[in-house]
């Protein structure tokens, strides 16, 4: 069934580049050309081509209204997911009898849905099935999916809830619960999300092998890891660009493991943690108090957003050999280069406290750092503007607090690895 007509798909190509605001204002009433939809669809080209490059390479692709956009997975992200689910699934195939390889029961813009079922179902996404209540969406995934190479692709227009209570048995079942109220407001905590996770959980493991959720980044993992049950083996917490986009639990039928997590950074496994909830390690242990006046010299270390988010701080310092500034800066230093550190490395050329005149002597040569504030009292903007330092250059200002309270700067330049 084609979604577009000839008209509004010559329109779209020809206006895929220009600014979706001025086209409204200049376009109103073009002729055959249905202007909501031509709209809709160079903005999501436009999203894709930055946030999911394949499919914005791909020609005929038909994208969904913003929200669905908005809520979708970025290319790295569903690709990393994948790799885990193929992991999780290994030398499962649509060949076992009555099995499901795979179902994803809230399928949306089915982004997960595609990277997953071509990683498990020989490419083609057999043996997987898509499950989603909105009709128009289960439209588009079937314009769509085979411009993707799944051709054997499942589609269900329904109740994902209905359909995994009338399944016999799935090797894997994913869901995205939707992190909306009825008003369209943000919700965070599981259980108000849609479908709430928790609630399903014993319906969910007596339906599948493993069971795959994707949750907001604010929510605590370990509260969620809590709230889900004793079946919980893996969290992945996945970041793009250095900023946490999602948190991935896997749960596994008839296993209770030691806890795994994983700290992921643009697809790529930064950092790793096994049995971390049980560690006599307490999570922000530090090994000793840093005095300023020995840093100077010394390697500073920023971890990554997704290390970050973990808190897994005690047992950094003692993997990594280096120490936190202070327990709630999330900073740490070393007396030697870890070229290994899941974050970013800093070379301390200078420290300073807030004192008028020790910042005169060590900011006397720089009109511009990058600044960055840790459990410091001044945003970065604040602080810019009292130190009038412009932003970029190559030097970097890290403002934090001491264990001792005193507030500090450190003025460093960045190793790039």
């Amino acid at each position: 069934m084609a979604l577009l007509n000839e008209q509004t798909r010559n329109f779209i190509s020809k206006h895929s580049g220009d600014d979706v605001r001025q086209l409204a204002l200049k376009y109103v009433g073009a002729e055959g050309v249905d202007m909501k939809q031509a709209l809709c669809q160079i903005s999501g080209l436009q999203t894709a081509r930055r946030k999911l490059p394949s499919w914005g390479n791909t020609e005929g692709i038909v994208y969904p209204p913003g929200i669905s956009m908005e809520q979708c997975s970025g290319e790295q992200s569903a690709r990393y997911k994948a790799t885990v689910a193929a992991r999780l699934v290994t030398g499962k195939t649509s060949s076992c009898a009555g099995n499901i390889v795979f179902a994803d029961i809230t399928g949306g813009f089915g982004v997960d849905f595609s990277f997953i079922a071509g990683a498990l179902g020989g490419g083609n996404g057999d043996g997987c099935v898509y499950v989603e209540r909105q009709e128009v969406l289960c439209k588009i995934a079937k314009n769509n999916f085979p411009l993707l190479g799944l051709y054997n692709a499942e589609i269900i227009c329904g109740d994902g809830l209905e359909f995994i209570r009338n399944a016999d048995n799935v090797s894997l079942v994913y869901l995205d619960p939707a992190r909306r109220d009825g008003n369209g407001a943000r919700t965070y905590d599981i259980k108000d999300c849609t479908p709430d996770a928790i609630g399903l959980m014993p319906l969910l493991l007596d339906k599948a092998d493993m069971v795959m959720i994707k949750l907001s980044p604010m929510l605590d993992w370990r509260k969620a890891v809590c709230d889900l049950g004793n079946n919980v083996t893996e969290v992945h917490i996945v970041s793009a660009g250095n900023e946490c986009k999602e948190l991935l639990f896997v749960i596994m039928r008839g296993v209770s493991e030691p806890l795994h997590v994983f700290c992921v950074n643009d697809g790529c496994v930064v950092d790793y943690y096994a049995d971390c909830l049980g560690t006599s390690q307490e999570w922000g242990a530090c090994r000793g108090e840093v005095l300023m006046e020995n840093m100077e010299g010394m390697w500073l270390y920023e971890p990554n957003a997704s290390v970050m988010k973990a808190g897994c701080f005690g047992i950094i310092e003692s993997r990594y050999g280096v120490r936190q500034i202070a327990v709630n800066s999330h900073l740490f230093v070393g007396e030697s280069l870890v070229a290994d550190f899941p974050g970013r490395s800093f070379r301390i050329r200078a420290v300073a406290t807030m004192n008028r005149k020790e910042l005169k002597e060590v900011l006397k040569d720089i009109v511009k750092a990058n600044i960055t504030v840790r459990n410091f009292p001044l945003s970065v903007a604040a602080l810019r503007k009292r130190l009038r330092i412009a932003d970029g250059g190559d030097d970097y200002i890290f403002a934090t607090t001491l264990s001792d309270g005193s507030h500090i700067l450190i003025i460093g330049n960045r190793f790039f690895k």
